[in-house]
């Protein structure tokens, strides 16, 4: 048995009008295939590209351990030059990825490589950034903080990709006060057993690969794994639903600094407490 995920839709190009119809208005993923080729990062975006103007900058990176008290809040895990990073994405599989990488900020150069489209959207144009993993790495099921309209253009490599919406909450076996779920489910093979909410869950999936872009709505939970070492861009604009605006401010005021103070008091029982009240209340609400 296996996860309830339709494809998601893939177009070859779309107009602004279409998209804001079909896909924004509806709240529903697209992929569209063609969209970044005249850019030159079609082109020239690789690995060994980044090395190349990136190489010597230290970047943050993260794997998959489970989430320590002691932890701040997007705290890396290690760090290393980026040279030796794409190194190392070469040479063997790896669990460390970067995320949340500023490239305005960190080479400027890269700037010139692509523009902002224009979805009719008003996209954040200080914070397009990067995400890079080695074979097999994979993010937690979560959602984005500010539940922003996120377009991921991806570059290098194949990665598969799980989408669930908001609605979908009370199957996913969520942490209280958090981001994320479970951490020790693989969306990639579920064990149905052990996570029996998981067979109501209804979903997307894809697998993306050079050139093309995933448009993630709103508060989308999104599983990323590497199937081959890659990387991509997101660019994202705010939540535009009056309740998902609501639930941003929320959760970077209010829900981040509960978690915090909690942290702080209560250390790791405070951690251990939330894994476990996912498991409860989800086979709760669910009957199991």
């Amino acid at each position: 048995m296996s996860l309830n995920l339709s494809q998601i839709d893939t177009v070859k190009t779309i107009t602004k009008e279409d998209f804001i119809k079909n896909y924004f208005k509806p709240q529903r993923p697209v992929v569209i295939e063609n969209f970044v080729n005249d850019w030159p990062a079609y082109s020239k975006w690789n690995l060994d590209y980044m090395k190349q103007v990136a190489g010597d900058k230290v970047v943050p990176l993260y794997d998959d351990r489970p989430v320590d008290f002691k932890d701040g809040f997007n705290e890396p895990h290690a760090k290393m030059k980026m040279s030796e990073y794409v190194d190392l994405l070469k040479r063997e599989p790896t669990k460390f990825r970067i995320f949340l990488w500023n490239i305005l900020k960190e080479v400027p150069v890269l700037q010139k490589d692509f523009k902002f489209p224009d979805f009719g959207l008003r996209l954040m144009k200080g914070l397009p950034m990067l995400f890079f993993g080695g074979r097999n790495s994979h993010t937690f099921m979560h959602y984005d903080i500010d539940l922003a309209n996120i377009f991921h253009f991806h570059f290098e490599g194949k990665k598969e990709v799980i989408l669930f919406d908001q609605k979908q909450n009370d199957f996913l076996y969520k942490i209280p006060h958090s981001l994320i779920v479970r951490e020790d489910i693989d969306f990639s093979n579920p064990d149905f057993d052990k996570w029996p909410a998981l067979k109501k869950a209804k979903g997307y999936t894809t697998h993306l690969e050079h050139g093309q872009v995933l448009y993630m709505p709103e508060g989308y939970w999104h599983y990323m794994k590497y199937i081959t070492p890659g990387f991509s861009m997101s660019l994202r604009a705010i939540a535009r639903k009056p309740k998902n605006l609501s639930k941003a401010i929320y959760n970077v005021f209010v829900m981040r600094t509960i978690d915090n103070v909690m942290r702080r008091i209560k250390g790791q029982k405070w951690i251990d407490w939330k894994n476990e009240k996912a498991i409860t209340r989800t086979n709760k609400l669910n009957g199991f």
